[in-house]
């Protein structure tokens, strides 16, 4: 520990003698009481509440410019009926891993323990901020671009730069100080932005007839294809995955997390996604140049109100995934405390700098393939570890530092590990180097889930009898914190 550090945790003595905490220490403490600590949670939530805190975190201008990738490269009805089926399926992983998040009431990261071992889920937790990060900057830099655009049509003034380093900005100081504002006021700021979509919808098919849509002729050479389509919209539920048992944890039951997660999901998805292939149509017959993921060309059409979209739901989502940034680091190690407020800081810190890099604009559909080859492995190795070794019932020996049924050997289940490892090739191999008819994503999954269960099944170690399942809040292990 370093002396600021160590004196930064010392209370500070008065003029008068008397010892008080500095300033510091004072916030540092509220900021721990105040976040979600290690541990589970016994959610309260309803299936209401639940459903719109999932139409709120995907309300977002990222799904809805994944939305403007698509078109003309597929027709508009293909890209309708690939966002559909994807979002299903997508959700389908999403779902089971949220419920493990109702059942046990831990977050996602402290949940890979049970598959990946007391410290193989460091691994785990280091992809997921890598991911959250990334997701971080690319939302910033839509915002920045976004507010770049109105100012200069404005003013003349332009630096994109600088509004990204902006927003972000705003963005960590309400993940530090106001996270459960947000989240209090998230799911009224979704029905701001569905009134939005609604408008830009209607504007979209009163202008043109849907017929002029459907007509729009696929363009081979944007490089898209039905399946390509696919898998990016299984890639963006996976990537929201990595969140999932964080929220559903807060549902009273699993009826309620289930049902709440995947309407909430389903609707918000499909509706960002067409929106945003319903906008690049619209371009496309308004005579204008398609070009995907580039707020300012949809903005410039449809003026103020989706340049409200976009801000609003960037301050919302983005906050939160900056506050699950911090969360999973400070859940990763019971027994060493890490503290919040520095955590969020350095963080935060690093999601500004980044912020900055616009270039990652240009790449965002190698983003989706990286958050696919990472994270459809790990959620197939969870999902099998969950509910069918473990038969729906993890042990409150994942609470512990080290020791116990989660340890494995040193700490680290190797099967798991080496099936994420293998999966991640797959899902490389399916994406660069061999054409698959159904994409990458699926087969992904399906071979990582098949290798692993079929691993521990000839190996003996799927857990014998019916075990009760009960909600870790309610149990402790010995020694949790040795």
């Amino acid at each position: 520990m370093s002396s600021f550090e160590a004196n930064a945790g010392r209370p500070a003595k008065t003029a008068a003698g008397t010892n008080r905490p500095s300033a510091w220490s004072r916030l540092s403490r509220r900021l721990d009481e105040d976040s979600e600590g290690y541990g589970p949670i016994r959610g309260t939530l309803g299936t209401g509440r639940i459903g719109m805190i999932w139409l709120a975190a995907n309300l977002v201008v990222t799904t809805l410019l994944t939305g403007t990738l698509f078109v003309p490269g597929v027709t508009w009805p293909t890209a309708v009926g690939m966002i559909v089926l994807g979002t299903v399926i997508g959700a389908a992983v999403l779902v089971l891993i949220g419920n493990m998040g109702t059942r046990t009431g831990l977050p996602t990261m402290s949940l890979s323990k049970g598959a990946f071992g007391l410290r193989g889920s460091f691994l785990a937790v280091a992809a997921n901020v890598v991911i959250l990060m990334g997701w971080s900057w690319v939302q910033a830099m839509l915002a920045g671009v976004t507010v770049n655009f109105l100012v200069e049509r404005s003013t003349g003034f332009s630096s994109p730069i600088l509004f990204s380093v902006l927003c972000q900005l705003l963005v960590v100081s309400l993940a530090i100080f106001g996270h459960k504002g947000i989240a209090r006021v998230e799911p009224w700021l979704a029905l701001v932005i569905l009134a939005i979509m609604g408008y830009i919808f209607t504007v979209s098919f009163t202008t043109f007839p849907l017929a002029d849509f459907a007509a729009i002729k696929a363009d081979p050479a944007a490089g898209w294809s039905a399946v390509g389509v696919l898998d990016v919209v299984i890639a963006t539920a996976v990537s929201w995955t990595v969140l999932s048992a964080e929220f559903n944890r807060l549902a009273r039951t699993q009826a309620a997390g289930v049902a709440g997660s995947a309407v909430g999901y389903l609707l918000s998805t499909v509706l960002a996604m067409v929106l945003g292939a319903t906008a690049i149509g619209y371009v496309v017959l308004d005579g204008g140049e398609a070009v995907g993921f580039e707020p300012a060309v949809i903005v410039g059409v449809f003026g103020a109100p989706l340049a409200v979209v976009i801000f609003l739901s960037v301050m919302a989502t983005n906050t939160m995934v900056v506050y699950g940034m911090v969360s999973s680091v400070v859940n990763m190690v019971p027994s060493r405390k890490i503290r919040f407020l520095p955590t969020a800081l350095i963080l935060g810190a690093v999601s500004i700098l980044g912020s900055t890099w616009l270039g990652l604009l240009d790449s965002f559909t190698s983003f989706l393939t990286v958050i696919g080859s990472l994270f459809i492995p790990v959620f197939a190795v969870m999902i099998a570890d969950y509910y069918l070794v473990n038969k729906s019932s993890y042990s409150a020996d994942i609470l512990r530092a080290r020791g116990g049924r989660y340890w494995f050997r040193g700490g680290f289940n190797v099967p798991a590990l080496v099936t994420w490892l293998l999966g991640a090739a797959v899902s490389l191999l399916l994406t660069y180097a061999v054409a698959s008819p159904v994409g990458a994503t699926i087969p992904t999954f399906l071979f990582s889930f098949a290798l692993y269960w079929g691993w521990c099944a000839a190996g003996g170690r799927r857990v014998s009898g019916s075990p009760v399942s009960l909600h870790l809040s309610e149990a402790e292990p010995e020694h949790a914190g040795s």
